[in-house]
């Protein structure tokens, strides 16, 4: 077993690279978008439209991925993402032209779940199997500051630098912090295995669904987190610019980064009182705060209170959804082969979610955005009882020796 310190470095090196992997290349987007519609003159819409089949072809790649982190390990696929990420960053920025711009955001994509929760899930697993679900609360609970950081970063930098100045930044965070610690975690990984082989048997988890009912609720639970997946990517993509539409100005920013600390404090909340509470039970309170939050922003318009508890609910929906996208997998199907099982699932989930924020803005230009607004809380609702479904199909995971 991983020594404690030893442990604790890689939840906290990967805390790190997850604020830095998702601010520079997620939530950092809707905040340059405008500026790389202008400067490319395409309409925010075809610069979203991008995104979206960035997301789409970045979905479609999970599934190889989570078969090469089985195979070569998780830690080294995210120091080869970490290199990537750098690279495509810094295209991106040199982009002359559309062609070249979508080219690099594609590959931004595919670089993205070499080095985001996916992987990192992953590379905990790989780890300690058996300490891996709290390992995961402890990640999350530091990577759901990357917004709260980001957001606010990218609006400031924007005032006083070009979108492709800010790539350039990003992408040297990407290989100068990103890269050297995802190394380390490879090494100190391929050291601590020896170390485990020696001392003692690995422990496995075995899944809580019965063998024959595997391929029946990984479709089902992929299905569930597909479209929750939908639902948040929509909100997220648009959130800052969205507040601001309804009439709440420059409190939009103040009140979208509420979303990161609500986050945390969902993963904390979890930690401190939410030891009974199972993976499965845990998904389906996820889903019911994140369509809970849509359905108050949609009552209560530019009201600022209400526009607040509108990020402060989907950010605990959020925390709580990254909690258990990582430990419903290992709860229902078991430790071994982790990686290619929630590939398959993140396959699922990003490519339905690719369309999320192209199909959310052109909803807002043609229906307005009441009626969006609705259509998003409607899909969450059919996610909340597809989860309800997988909960009342569990039996307790066990654990083996190998």
């Amino acid at each position: 077993m991983h020594s404690r310190q030893v442990l604790a470095g890689i939840v906290s090196a990967l805390g790190i690279t997850q604020i830095i992997g998702y601010g520079t290349l997620y939530y950092s987007f809707s905040i340059l978008a405008p500026g790389m519609a202008a400067d490319l003159g395409l309409s925010l819409s075809q610069v979203f439209g991008v995104f979206s089949v960035s997301l789409f072809i970045g979905g479609l790649s999970a599934t190889y991925l989570g078969k090469q982190m089985d195979r070569i390990g998780a830690a080294t696929i995210m120091t080869i993402g970490s290199v990537l990420a750098a690279l495509t960053l810094a295209l991106c920025a040199w982009s002359p032209s559309v062609a070249v711009f979508a080219i690099a955001i594609i590959l931004l994509e595919v670089s993205s779940g070499m080095v985001q929760y996916q992987a990192a899930f992953a590379a905990l697993v790989e780890s300690n199997p058996r300490t891996a679900s709290r390992s995961i609360t402890y990640l999350t609970l530091i990577g759901g500051f990357a917004s709260t950081i980001f957001w606010p970063i990218s609006a400031a930098l924007s005032g006083w630098m070009s979108w492709r100045e800010i790539y350039l930044v990003f992408a040297a965070l990407n290989l100068f912090l990103c890269m050297p610690l995802h190394f380390w975690i490879m090494r100190a990984g391929k050291t601590g295995s020896s170390a485990d082989a020696a001392a003692r048997p690995r422990e496995a988890v075995i899944g809580a669904v019965p063998h024959d009912a595997r391929s029946r609720s990984m479709i089902m639970v992929s299905f569930a987190f597909a479209l929750l997946g939908f639902t948040l990517a929509a909100i997220l993509a648009h959130m800052v610019p969205m507040l601001g539409s309804i009439g709440l100005g420059a409190a939009a920013v103040v009140i979208g980064s509420l979303f990161g600390p609500a986050q945390v404090a969902s993963r904390l909340i979890n930690m401190v009182f939410g030891k009974n509470l199972s993976p499965p039970a845990l998904a389906v309170v996820s889903a019911v705060l994140i369509v809970f939050g849509i359905l108050i922003l949609l009552a209560s318009g530019d009201w600022l209170p209400g526009a607040v508890a509108f990020a402060i609910c989907l950010g605990l929906g959020s925390g709580i959804n990254s909690i258990a996208q990582g430990s419903l997998p290992l709860y229902l199907f078991g430790s071994e082969g982790y990686g290619a099982i929630t590939g398959k699932m993140a396959a699922a989930r990003l490519a339905l979610g690719a369309g999320a924020p192209f199909a959310f803005a052109a909803a807002m230009e043609n229906l307005g955005l009441s009626l969006s607004l609705i259509g998003n809380a409607c899909l969450g609702a059919v996610s909340i009882a597809a989860f309800v479904a997988v909960a009342a199909s569990c039996r307790r995971p066990a654990t083996a020796t190998v």
